[in-house]
């Protein structure tokens, strides 16, 4: 038996964002709390004076919330819960990256349920909380899509990532505008840990039919408009595919899984302080060659998906899904970037004990077709330090 769950409402296409007012006032709230990145609300041409005109037309006044940077944590869903009740705001607006949208849906939760514990929310059946809207302005959590939250407690040294059908965002607002100011770097970055997030829930152990739908799709759309966004940032066409490969992805993964590469993604990216999507695309080729004998017809799938020959002979086929995500990490400057985060790559070698183990006590372990050892986690770790020490070298 497998279950599908996705947001009650997706709008796509270029200024749909223009629908926020008639969305807020359908759901019959009437003053939202907008969580939105500070640098948008800051901008030169200002996201939080467009969002104030569309709002206006619906006779919405509302409260903005912007005092965070980086990752989410809980001070800041305390802060947010403050405004939130200072206000009297009666509904939860997400516009920016995954960390406001993750802000917003613990603020729509515990707005309602101040008792709450964080440790109790997987286990409940059912949860109430005020009604979420999600506008992501890059492509890449697919957080708009999932029920799912991660938030760092700073005092505790704990990053926690409860997930739930019922935090998935009611509505979310795919508007392909938003995302064109983004810069390249971070174009490829998001779009990376979009195609991993698809590439994993479709070998993932709990994949469905559902789910590959989902998958392939989005594999096949981030295949052809990742490359095409990275050269022109402003060809929209290709900025909403992406939005929406985005969206589909996180459809795949929240109901199937993501896997090994996030897992060890994570524990990299917590110790050498690296964007997620980054961390993710440094791993993901060394995770799908250990995975690729035991999902080998999987991975073929993967490779006609992102436009290979489906001609070649299987083994071959499957190796070469492999290959294209090289060719990705190339093309994108992926090996360049990491050498800005990773300067001493002896600390990496000493780092691996840590990082292993991290990886090994993260959700996606289990979810493996294989499961890995913790040889298997050191080889690939080791694999990857090699490969960004000939990068420093070549240089």
């Amino acid at each position: 038996m497998a279950t599908l769950s996705l947001p009650n409402q997706i709008e796509i296409g270029a200024g749909c964002i223009n629908q926020l007012g008639k969305i807020i006032s359908a759901s019959g709230a009437s003053k939202p709390l907008i969580i939105m990145d500070a640098f948008l609300a800051q901008a030169p041409v200002s996201l939080q004076e467009k969002v104030q005109r569309i709002l206006q037309q619906e006779q919405l006044e509302f409260e903005l919330f912007s005092d965070y940077a980086g990752e989410p944590t809980v001070d800041h869903v305390q802060a947010a819960l403050h405004s939130l009740a200072s206000s009297h705001a009666d509904c939860v607006v997400a516009i920016g990256g995954g960390s406001a949208i993750d802000i917003s849906k613990a603020v729509s939760l515990f707005g309602l349920n101040p008792e709450m514990k964080w440790s109790n929310i997987v286990s409940q059946s059912r949860l109430k909380r005020l009604p979420l809207i999600a506008i992501p302005t890059t492509a890449g959590t697919g957080s708009e899509a999932t029920g799912i939250m991660v938030i760092t407690d700073i005092k505790a040294g704990v990053k926690m990532n409860p997930g739930h059908p019922h935090l998935i965002p009611d509505t979310a607002i795919l508007d392909p505008e938003l995302t064109v100011s983004l810069p390249q770097h971070f174009t490829a970055f998001t779009g990376l840990d979009a195609l991993t997030h698809a590439i994993e829930a479709y070998v993932s152990n709990r994949s469905s039919a559902m789910t590959d739908l989902y998958a392939l799709k989005a594999i096949r759309m981030i295949g052809e408009a990742l490359p095409k966004v990275y050269e022109d940032g402003s060809n929209v066409k290709e900025r909403e595919n992406m939005i929406l490969a985005s969206c589909y992805a996180g459809i795949a993964f929240f109901n199937s899984s993501t896997n090994l590469a996030h897992a060890a993604g994570r524990a990299l990216g917590t110790r050498f302080h690296i964007p997620h999507g980054l961390s993710v695309a440094l791993l993901l080729p060394y995770v799908m060659q250990f995975g690729i004998k035991d999902a080998e017809d999987r991975y073929q799938e993967i490779a006609i998906a992102l436009g290979e020959d489906s001609s070649k002979e299987p083994s071959e086929l499957a190796q070469s899904s492999i290959d294209f995500i090289e060719n990705f990490n190339e093309q994108f400057g992926i090996w360049d970037a990491a050498q800005k985060y990773i300067k001493n790559i002896d600390l990496l070698s000493e780092s691996m004990p840590i990082l292993i183990e991290d990886a090994l006590s993260g959700n996606g372990i289990t979810t493996n077709r294989k499961v890995p050892s913790y040889s298997d986690i050191e080889k690939i770790f080791v694999s990857l330090s090699d490969r960004i020490s000939k990068v420093k070298i070549n240089d």
